[in-house]
């Protein structure tokens, strides 16, 4: 009797959703399907893309510029003394690297600068100014204040949880992540990476770079670097001013 009660008891599903079920299934597949026929078409529809003579021709003379340079730091290095004061330096991507050397390409990528006009925070060390030496033609850099510092984070901030980029909108995700490193709020993590500490490598590394915005149609000099932008290399304490113009 008991089993029969138990039997009587399971909640049957209503014979009309399971006809929208049904339905709804053979749309999806359907749907599935038309993506896929949609993406083989395109495929096959996708021109192919030439290369002009020209931009051989430079690209292998961007190379070459870049041989030379590199050779020219290896045998004599102009080395940047570091600065007592300045302990954080922010660089900024200003120039395409289409066809630049591979220890260019590398030495980018491992900034994580693999976007153009993108900025990153970086310690202040010998070892990190060697580095920009290298990308030098291709990234401005600077001492960033206390108030560019605040400016990026609160307007640009973005976190990397699990290789999925998050945006900085509470202090719930920096609790998250960075609480075992004492970093609970904004004002904590504006703090650790104004004034870097032991844990800095491990907050900046949370930050995704920053994507500043440049116009798209912004003039450009005779060179060809846009105005407003200025010149690549080192700029001091006047990155400051790049900062609040395209931040």
């Amino acid at each position: 009797m008991a089993e029969e009660e138990q039997r009587k008891k399971i909640p049957l599903v209503p014979e009309n959703l399971l006809k929208k079920r049904k339905v709804y299934q053979a749309l999806k597949a359907t749907q599935a399907k038309q993506a896929l026929l949609d993406k083989r078409e395109q495929k096959k529809g996708k021109q192919l893309k030439f290369k002009r003579l020209k931009w051989f021709l430079h690209d292998s003379w961007r190379q070459q510029c870049d041989r030379v340079r590199l050779r020219r730091l290896e045998v004599k290095p102009r080395g940047l003394e570091v600065p007592d004061k300045h302990s954080l330096a922010f660089v900024v991507r200003i120039q395409r690297i289409n066809g630049v050397s591979s220890l260019v390409q590398r030495t980018i990528a491992r900034l994580r600068l693999k976007k153009i006009f993108s900025g990153v925070f970086f310690r202040v060390t010998p070892q990190t100014i060697k580095t920009l030496r290298v990308v030098e033609p291709y990234v401005t850099w600077g001492f960033p204040n206390l108030k560019s510092v605040r400016e990026l984070i609160l307007k640009r901030g973005q976190a990397k949880v699990k290789n999925k980029t998050i945006p900085l909108t509470d202090n719930t995700v920096i609790e998250e992540h960075l609480g075992k490193y004492g970093v609970i709020c904004f004002e904590d993590l504006i703090h650790e990476i104004a004034f870097p500490g032991k844990n800095f490598q491990e907050i900046s590394a949370f930050l995704r770079p920053f994507h500043l915005s440049v116009a798209r149609h912004a003039t450009k000099n005779r060179v060809g670097f846009l105005k407003e932008v200025g010149l690549p290399g080192y700029r001091g304490e006047r990155i400051n001013q790049l900062i609040r113009q395209l931040n």
